[in-house]
């Protein structure tokens, strides 16, 4: 009890540090949130100064104006108005993406036509001068804006993939790169080094004139991958320097970073320690605990075989039939990944309790509400605790009403497979680690599944990090209220909703 105690003082100490250093940060700048059309948008401004170029600054796929908060206030407090906004079929935008997501002539076209609305609507703001700062997917598309609008002062590409960009367009580019984007560091070098050839670009240089438009930087902000990249104080300094230069600003006081990054995980770190404690105030369901408790001979039967088979089996079977890209398919590997480990489990004749364990008494009064009660309790942390920080500070995470049924579809899909998944993994006699290996197993098969079609599944790529990290989160969560509760049904319904939550409402919306 009182390591426990000592627990939630911690965890709400950190909570309520995280949560004043967040809206600290945003005391000194006026934000305001607007639709442009129906695109959803956010100004950031300074509380008084006079008027100043305006920043337009876009997402990255499967991403969303929250993301963009850094570079946002880093410019508002500094003096810039800043503007985010929503493309479509990402974070809050009603409108789903048109267009081939893998055609120059498709999806481009849409993202760049809501870039132009915005940015017309963003030139008011200010003093008429304008820059922009795209992430990712949104670095093709700034550059290409640029290109447009000649009259852009500045162009910022962060992790940068863009075949648009030239010897002299567009004007005054720089590239920031996480130290760890191996691939895109290249990409970066190159790009820059059309316009210093035949002498080879070198990271932290500045060539070019800026009065001319001909400035260009290649910037690698160290330790950091393609999300942290965004939260970098690094990506923040690089970023204003290059502004005040492309303007002609001075300043007479140093400069403000937003330091969001190490709070938001402060935040994070609080509300998944809080749970311990927390979980102690479950109620009793299975004494002793139930579960499949295979030791590692048996247990790498039901580990193996839905590793390779799914794959192989969806690499012939239809899976798009979802307006939501590659979600339909991963859904439908959750479902049948979960599927084929029950069956695996029934021959191995272990679904039910275990011989060291003990069986859940069909006829106990209240057993079934107890169980229900407890699986609500847990959702319901989850979404109080996760959800509204995430939502918040992190990326959208509250769907909208045309993904409210993209959500149920994918609990069909995560059910089938984490239920099946909690029960292998738990139970007297269980193989020590086998929950971790099971995650890594299924890691594995969407690997197998990515290098069979790698054209239609690539963007799983980009979501596998934030799988592994829902994985470990609400691992802890499974821990805790098996440990709790002694059956695995609750925190496998409770894992099946947050999975379905986060996979719709993240992935892009795409039309048809």
């Amino acid at each position: 009890m009182r390591i426990n105690t000592c627990l939630a003082i911690v965890a709400g100490v950190a909570i309520v540090a995280a949560l004043f250093a967040l809206h600290a940060a945003s005391s000194s700048v006026l934000v305001t949130k607007v639709d442009i059309e129906e695109t959803p948008a956010t100004i950031y401004r300074p509380v008084s100064g006079p008027a100043a170029p305006v920043v337009l600054i876009a997402h990255g796929f499967a991403g969303s104006q929250q993301l963009m908060q850094s570079f946002a206030l880093t410019c508002a407090r500094n003096g810039y108005t800043a503007v985010t906004f929503d493309f479509p079929g990402h974070g809050r935008n009603p409108q789903p993406l048109t267009g081939s997501i893998t055609d120059v002539n498709g999806a481009t076209h849409t993202l760049l036509d809501d870039t132009t609305l915005v940015a017309r609507y963003a030139r008011g703001l200010g003093d008429g001068r304008l820059a922009v700062l795209g992430h990712s997917m949104a670095s093709d598309i700034v550059v290409r804006f640029a290109q447009a609008e000649p009259d852009v002062g500045a162009t910022i590409a962060v992790s940068m993939f863009s075949p648009a960009v030239t010897a002299t367009s567009p004007r005054n580019l720089l590239v920031i790169v996480g130290d760890w984007e191996s691939m895109l560091k290249r990409e970066a070098l190159r790009a820059v080094g059309l316009a210093t050839a035949p002498a080879a670009a070198e990271a932290g240089v500045t060539y070019g004139d800026f009065s001319m438009g001909s400035a260009r930087r290649v910037a690698f902000s160290p330790h950091v991958e393609h999300v942290s990249v965004l939260f970098s104080e690094d990506s923040m300094r690089e970023t204003l320097g290059w502004l005040d230069h492309s303007f002609g600003v001075t300043r007479s006081q140093p400069p403000v970073f937003d330091h969001r990054g190490p709070w938001i995980l402060l935040l994070l770190a609080g509300v998944v320690l809080l749970a311990r404690p927390l979980s102690q105030w479950l109620p009793r369901v299975a004494s002793p605990p139930v579960g499949a408790g295979l030791p590692w001979p048996r247990l790498w039967i039901a580990l193996s075989v839905p590793m390779l088979v799914t794959p192989l089996i969806l690499r012939v079977t239809p899976t798009h039939f979802l307006p939501v890209l590659v979600g339909d398919y991963l859904a439908v590997h959750f479902a049948l990944y979960g599927l084929v480990t029950w069956i695996c489990l029934v021959w191995l004749r272990r679904t039910r309790a275990p011989r060291h364990g003990g069986t859940l008494p069909r006829t106990e009064s209240g057993v079934l509400l107890r169980l229900a009660g407890a699986s609500a309790a847990v959702i319901a942390y989850g979404f109080i605790a996760l959800v509204w920080p995430i939502n918040a500070f992190v990326t959208s995470f509250v769907p909208g009403v045309q993904r409210a049924v993209l959500v149920l579809v994918m609990l069909v899909g995560t059910l089938c497979y984490f239920l099946s998944d909690e029960w292998l993994t738990r139970g007297a006699g269980s193989a020590r680690g086998a929950y971790g290996v099971s995650k890594v197993a299924f890691i594995v098969s969407l690997a197998i599944a990515v290098g069979l079609d790698l054209e239609r599944l690539f963007f799983l790529i980009i979501i596998v990090p934030i799988i592994v990290l829902f994985f470990i989160v609400y691992g802890l969560f499974s821990k805790w209220s098996y440990e709790r509760t002694g059956h695995p049904f609750v925190a496998g319904f409770a894992n099946a909703v947050a999975f379905a939550w986060a996979i719709g409402v993240t992935f892009p919306l795409l039309a048809g």
